[in-house]
């Protein structure tokens, strides 16, 4: 049965997986890495970036809790770290001069940057991986089992939206960079920083509250 309390989970989800992984900011990450590549090159690398992106994402939103149990991690704990880390992030993209999980664009010979360095920092980096498990813990303190499913269902469904948003943005991001221009994604990386320290903000206090109610 379909209940508006687990669409919450598909909407915050996507929400924060687009804020942080900032499509716009793959423009001239992808220009640069598939310069001089035939457009069947462009469009394979654009695909396998999404699949390898959504990939680790949703292993980490199956296993996160596993990772968390292993090392003795608590959720509040986890929920606190990732907080301060998409927060840190949020406020280098909103008053620096950087985008965040962006690595640095090093040509080779070998014409292959699909999942290094494309999916892995570039989309699926430290920040997205740590709001993921984030939704993980959050997940599992569900006292339904049902609910439970349809909300990793959900998020798991917000996790290959938002991967496909950055594949669409490379996949056209020539005409995209053309219409944006430099003002205009850097208007859109500042807006995205800002929700990025509200969403941070928003996992740390509910970090405390899960920290201070388990211990």
């Amino acid at each position: 049965m379909f209940e508006a309390i687990h669409f919450q989970y598909f909407l915050g989800g996507l929400i924060s997986l687009i804020t942080i992984t900032n499509p716009p900011s793959k423009i001239p990450l992808f220009i640069s890495l598939t310069q001089g590549m035939s457009e069947e090159r462009k469009r394979q690398q654009a695909k396998w970036a999404f699949i390898y992106a959504a990939a680790i994402m949703l292993v980490s939103l199956v296993g996160g809790n596993v990772l968390l149990a292993f090392f003795g991690i608590s959720y509040g704990a986890m929920r606190i770290a990732g907080g301060l880390v998409v927060a840190a992030i949020g406020y280098q993209m909103l008053f620096g001069g950087n985008t965040p999980n962006k690595a640095p664009i090093v040509r080779r010979d070998r014409e292959d940057y699909a999942f290094f360095p494309i999916a892995m920092p570039g989309i699926a980096g430290p920040g997205t991986i740590a709001v993921v498990i984030g939704f993980s813990t959050e997940i599992a303190e569900l006292s339904d089992y049902i609910d439970m499913t349809i909300a990793f269902a959900w998020t798991a469904l917000a996790i290959i939206c938002a991967t496909a948003t950055s594949w669409f943005v490379m996949r056209y991001s020539d005409v995209i960079s053309n219409r944006l221009g430099p003002s205009g994604t850097l208007v859109l990386g500042k807006l995205m920083g800002f929700l990025l320290i509200c969403i941070g903000v928003q996992f740390v206090g509910s970090g405390i509250r899960t920290f201070i109610a388990g211990s």
